[in-house]
């Protein structure tokens, strides 16, 4: 009777994490990101030195993010109300905002395959990142404030 029980809270545990917030979850995902670059926008800029292997590692974080990216878990349906800055869009025209988010992973994916050797890479391969940045931003994000 002790396992039944016991079996049951897990799967009750286990249940309970499939439902985490999702709102929660997208934003922590997005600031993860936002300081992911923000690191890299540091040495496109010139405020930290180029270092391959700190950019890699970089890139990397990015790439294991851009994986964790879910548009059905993260942006369920109902999930457009609170305090949200995705734009009614993501739900209007989710294969679009799908397929924004396949250009930024494709993008990171890039730059993770052929590493940047030096700062010049680096600034071409920063560059097709944050024009995907911007582009879904445009479409389907809300600035607040």
């Amino acid at each position: 009777m002790r396992k039944l029980v016991l079996a049951i809270s897990i799967l009750a545990l286990a249940g309970a994490s499939a439902f985490a917030d999702p709102l929660a979850d997208r934003q922590a995902l997005m600031k993860e990101r936002g300081k992911l670059t923000g690191e890299l926008a540091k040495v496109v800029k010139g405020e930290q030195p180029f270092d391959a292997a700190a950019v890699l590692k970089t890139l990397q974080g990015m790439q294991a993010n851009a994986g964790r990216f879910d548009a059905d878990v993260l942006f369920p349906e109902g999930s457009n109300t609170g305090d949200t800055e995705a734009s009614p869009k993501v739900w209007e025209d989710k294969p679009g905002f799908e397929a924004a988010e396949g250009k930024f992973e494709a993008a990171v994916n890039a730059a993770v395959t052929d590493a940047p050797a030096d700062l010049d890479a680096l600034k071409a391969k920063f560059g097709a990142i944050g024009s995907s940045c911007g582009a879904c931003h445009e479409t389907f994000r809300i600035k607040k404030g």
